[in-house]
């Protein structure tokens, strides 16, 4: 296989239209460098590992947008993976929706706030935040709220009760890097847009 970055356009009917790009990166660091914002740049590579199912791998994004069909939704959405050398398949991290809401999230019970400065909560297995105003206007979307949902499959209760698995990582410290990476997203976005209170 030609270890080179692998660009993919696709065009989805199920939530509207969608472009999609799948990027594959060499396991060797020194033929192409990893890239380091990741998911619509809302992410730091850095922030992005820190969320794990303890299993290691090298860290790949699927990243899409798109409007739905009936509404004025609009979204981008990431989905995260990790590819261990050698190995074929690549398994389903986390994933992140930058989205367009017509309500502020309501927190979830059992939530911890993100901290201030941020209106927001987070849990072992998802965060979420909702980005200052003034943002939609800056990315063009004609949304009261721009929310960014981090949903994390290793960590789901519910899942790791049907497999009759723990969960990989201790739940107060999966609930520290949820809030981490959430917090990080509405800092880069509101830079990147202009809206930053």
């Amino acid at each position: 296989m030609d270890k080179k970055w692998l660009p993919l356009a696709i065009t989805l009917g199920v939530a509207g239209v969608a472009v999609v790009t799948a990027t594959v990166w060499s396991d060797n660091v020194e033929e192409q460098p990893l890239p380091q914002s990741l998911c619509h740049g809302a992410l730091s590579r850095k922030t992005a590992e820190l969320i794990d199912d303890g299993q290691g791998g090298v860290v790949s994004t699927d990243e899409w947008e798109g409007k739905g069909r009936s509404t004025n939704y609009v979204f981008k959405e990431c989905a995260v993976w990790r590819v261990n050398p050698g190995e074929i398949y690549a398994r389903d991290l986390f994933g992140l929706t930058i989205e367009g809401n017509p309500m502020p999230s309501e927190r979830k019970e059992g939530a911890v706030p993100l901290g201030p400065g941020f209106t927001g909560w987070a849990l072992p297995d998802q965060a979420t935040a909702t980005l200052p105003d003034g943002c939609a206007a800056g990315m063009g979307w004609n949304t009261p709220y721009i929310r960014v949902r981090l949903s994390v499959k290793s960590q789901d209760e519910d899942r790791l009760a049907r497999l009759e698995q723990e969960p990989p990582v201790d739940p107060d410290i999966a609930t520290r890097n949820n809030a981490t990476v959430v917090r990080e997203a509405v800092t880069r976005l509101a830079k990147r847009y202009n809206c930053t209170p």
